[in-house]
C-alpha cells in the first residue's frame, strides 16, 4: 500500500474518499472519547497536521492507542474521507493503527505555550513546535533560494577553509585551533608557545570569514559566492551575535560599490519573493505568532526600491534625531544597532545602504576613496534588525593595500598571497557578507538570533 506524505494531501487537495492510505507520523495529540477519538498526527513533511479519526468499532488496539502520550510514533492505515466544512478539508478515518514507538509521559513539550527562553534549553526537541518548525523550514528554504539566485547568474560556490592562518578582519576576535597537550605545552627559549611543535606547524585559527581566499576564485571565476561557516571570539550577549554564524560573501570581479549594492537588493528581494510561493503556511502562522506585521513588511520590502545615503548623511540625520541616544554620534564613529534602526525605521522605513565609511572604522581591504579619509564600503540597514549586509569594493591597487595591512599592524607575510591577487592582474572587484542568521531574523520576526540557529553557541554556551 501506497505511503503518502501530508504536503503532497495539502498540495492535491483530494477529492475523493476511496483511496486507502498509509501514512507514519508522531502523535501531536490525542482527543479521547469512550467510542470515537481524533489523533492529530503530523508526518514532519509539513507545517500542518493530519486529523485520524479513531473508532472503537474499527481498532482491536483502540484504548492502547488513545493512551498514547505525546510524540509517540505510529503507522496509521486508513481512507480518506472529505471534510468540505471543516477547518481541514480533509481526514483520515483509520481501519489500523500500529504503534512504532513509544514515547515517555515527562514529554517536555506538552500542550501549553512555552516561553522562547525555555525552548532554548530543548534546542534538540523545539524543531517540534509549530512556531520553531516554521522558522527552521523558512531557514531551509531561503538557504535553497540564495544558491538559486547565484547558480541561476552563472556564479561559482566556493569551500573556502575553516582553518586558517590569517585574520580576514584584523580585529583579532578568533577561536585558536590547536593539536598541542595544554598540559604539556612546547615552549620556546623565552617561555613562549613553541608553535612550530603544532599540527600546522603555525598558529592557526577557526575562520571569521571566507572572503579572502573567495577573492581569489573570483579573479579566476570572475563571479563566485561562499556559504559556510564562520567564528567570531566576541563576548558578545547581545539579541544579534552568536559565536558560531553562517555567512553568504559573493565577489564579483570588474565591479564597482554600485553595481555591487543592485545584487544586494535583488537578492534580498528574490529570497523574500522565493518564500512568498514556498512558505505560505509558514509565514502566515509566524504572522499570527510572532510579528504580525511580518508579511506585510516583506512584501513591503520586496516593492520598495532601498534608499542609499553617505556616511556623512547619516550622521547629519542622526544628530538632528529628535531623540537620544545611548551612543552619541559624531563623525568617526561606527554605528550602533540604535542608529541603524533609526535610520532605517524611523527616517525612511525600509532598507537603508549606507555608503562611504570612514577608514579608520573599517577594514583593511576595503578601497581607500578619493578623498583620502573614507572608504567604498557600504552596509545594508533593514527594519527590525539594523545591520544585515556589509560589504566593500576591495583595494586592488598593490601599494595602497601594502600600507593598509602595516597600518592594521597585520604580519605581511602572512598576506603575501593576498598581495599577489593585486600583482598579477588586478582590477576592480567587489565583495559582501550577508549574516544568515540575521536574514533569518529578518524573514521570520524572531528578535533572538539564538532561536533562528539549530543549536546556537554563545558566550558559556555550547551545548548539544
Amino acid at each position: 500500500m501506497k505511503e503518502v506524505f501530508a504536503r503532497d494531501l495539502f498540495q492535491a487537495k483530494p477529492t475523493t474518499i476511496d483511496q486507502l492510505v498509509t501514512m507514519t507520523g508522531w502523535v501531536k495529540t490525542i482527543r479521547s472519547g469512550a467510542h470515537v477519538s481524533f489523533l492529530e498526527l503530523n508526518d514532519g513533511t509539513d507545517l500542518r497536521n493530519i486529523q485520524v479519526v479513531l473508532s472503537a468499532a474499527e481498532l482491536e488496539n483502540y484504548q492502547a492507542v488513545i493512551k498514547l502520550n505525546l510524540s509517540a510514533t505510529v503507522k496509521v492505515v486508513g481512507q480518506i474521507a472529505l471534510t468540505p466544512k471543516a477547518a481541514q478539508p480533509f481526514e483520515i478515518q483509520a481501519t489500523a493503527v500500529e504503534v512504532l514507538g513509544q514515547a515517555a509521559a515527562d514529554y517536555p513539550l506538552q500542550k501549553k505555550q512555552h516561553s522562547f527562553e525555555f525552548l532554548r534549553t530543548q534546542a534538540h526537541l523545539r524543531p517540534r513546535t509549530a512556531t520553531f518548525y516554521a522558522v527552521f523550514k523558512i531557514r531551509s528554504l531561503a538557504a535553497f533560494a540564495i544558491h538559486q539566485f547565484f547558480q541561476e547568474r552563472g556564479y561559482v560556490y566556493v569551500n573556502t577553509p575553516i582553518i586558517t592562518s590569517s585574520d580576514s578582519e584584523g580585529a583579532g576576535e578568533m577561536f585558536k585551533v590547536s593539536a598541542l597537550d595544554f598540559d604539556h605545552l612546547p615552549l620556546t627559549s623565552t617561555g613562549t608557545v613553541d608553535f612550530s611543535k603544532e599540527f600546522f606547524k603555525k598558529a592557526t585559527n577557526l575562520t571569521v570569514s571566507g572572503q579572502l581566499p573567495d577573492e581569489g576564485f573570483a579573479l579566476a571565476f570572475r563571479n563566485t559566492y561562499t556559504f559556510g561557516p564562520a567564528f567570531r571570539a566576541e563576548d558578545s550577549h547581545t539579541t544579534r551575535h552568536t559565536a558560531e554564524f553562517w555567512m553568504i560573501e559573493p565577489e564579483m570581479a570588474f565591479c564597482d560599490l554600485a553595481e555591487m549594492l543592485q545584487i544586494e537588493e535583488q537578492l534580498i528581494k528574490y529570497v523574500i519573493n522565493y518564500l512568498m510561493t514556498k512558505a505560505q503556511p509558514e509565514l502566515m502562522l509566524l504572522t499570527e505568532k510572532v510579528d504580525a506585521d511580518l508579511i506585510k513588511k516583506l512584501k513591503a520590502t520586496t516593492t520598495s526600491d532601498f534608499e542609499v545615503i553617505s556616511y556623512d548623511h547619516a550622521i547629519e540625520l542622526l544628530q538632528q534625531a529628535p531623540q537620544t541616544f545611548t551612543y552619541p554620534v559624531k563623525w568617526g564613529v561606527a554605528l550602533q544597532s540604535e542608529h541603524e534602526r533609526y535610520l532605517c525605521e524611523e527616517v525612511y522605513q525600509r532598507p537603508v545602504f549606507v555608503i562611504n565609511y570612514p577608514e579608520a572604522i573599517k577594514a583593511f581591504y576595503m578601497r581607500r576613496n578619493d578623498d583620502g579619509k573614507t572608504v567604498a564600503a557600504a552596509d545594508l540597514l533593514v527594519p527590525g534588525i539594523g545591520e544585515l549586509v556589509g560589504g566593500s569594493q576591495r583595494e586592488e591597487r598593490p601599494q595602497i593595500l601594502s600600507e593598509k595591512i602595516a597600518t592594521a599592524g597585520l604580519n605581511p607575510a602572512e598576506y603575501q598571497w593576498y598581495l599577489d591577487l593585486r600583482r598579477y592582474g588586478e582590477t576592480s572587484h567587489s565583495g559582501f557578507g550577508l549574516g544568515f542568521e540575521r536574514l533569518i531574523m529578518f524573514l521570520t520576526g524572531m528578535t533572538n538570533i539564538r532561536d533562528v540557529i539549530p543549536y546556537p553557541r554563545t558566550p558559556g554556551e555550547a551545548e548539544f
